[in-house]
């Protein structure tokens, strides 16, 4: 019995020990793997291109680089001695480049930004679970899924914020006025914020691209079909205002 006590008391201390060792380092990597795991399984869920393994890598990344700003001057120049923050501090300038690409491969779109932000949080979990700080690394795993889970259905139930977009309405006669589309934009509590207009008169023909804010519940089938009674309308379409 004295025994496997002893045996649990080595384990633990190997694990909170300030200096870097074999079986802490082990454990650190396998919570950060955890840890990142948990959090990019949601960002799949959602339809990220960043999901389990992308966010699992660099908490364990994260992490290694922690255990080894501890351990070059544990081992080479003494604990007091040294900079452990020196190739910690390189992670957050890396880290920024993968969550720069998580937003332009999304051509543009602020949609990435959420998961370029979960990215660089991750890395400072890692980072924490480096240095030993285990039950903060967990706290801030629970935050941040409920950031991602309840806030978003918090922001879903009380409607709060809206997306720009545009509507590309192509007409087959020449409009004149717009207060029409207006009207049918403000019955869906759609905001009309800019009109670019293009006129064809050998074909008779308008293309308007409403600017718009939308609210996640909109629906796009009877907006559209609204629109569509206005004026003849040959063809309509809904797209991101990047690629007007």
């Amino acid at each position: 019995m004295t025994t496997i006590y002893q045996y649990w008391d080595y384990i633990y201390s190997s694990i909170n020990s300030v200096e870097v060792n074999t079986l802490s380092s082990i454990y650190k990597l396998g919570l950060s793997l955890l840890l990142g795991s948990v959090v990019g399984f949601e960002r799949k869920r959602k339809g990220q291109s960043a999901g389990v393994r992308t966010f699992a890598l660099i908490s364990m990344g994260a992490t290694l680089a922690m255990i080894l700003s501890i351990y070059v001057p544990q081992e080479y120049l003494g604990l007091k001695n040294g900079d452990p923050g020196r190739i910690a501090a390189q992670v957050i300038t890396g880290i920024g480049f993968l969550g720069a690409g998580a937003i332009m491969q999304m051509k543009g779109s602020v949609r990435g930004l959420t998961t370029a932000a979960g990215i660089w949080m991750v890395a400072t979990i890692g980072m924490a679970v480096g240095v030993g700080m285990y039950f903060l690394s967990i706290v801030a795993t629970s935050l941040i899924l409920f950031i991602l889970v309840q806030l978003e259905r918090i922001e879903h139930r009380l409607s709060v914020g809206a997306e720009s977009r545009i509507i590309r309405l192509k007409v087959g006669v020449i409009v004149s006025k717009i207060d029409d589309y207006r009207a049918v934009l403000a019955r869906y509590h759609v905001s009309l914020t800019n009109v670019y207009v293009e006129y064809d008169y050998q074909e008779q023909v308008t293309r308007l691209n409403l600017i718009v804010l939308l609210k996640d519940y909109t629906d796009y089938i009877s907006l559209f079909e609204s629109l569509r009674e206005v004026n003849p309308t040959i063809a309509i379409s809904l797209g991101n205002q990047v690629s007007i």
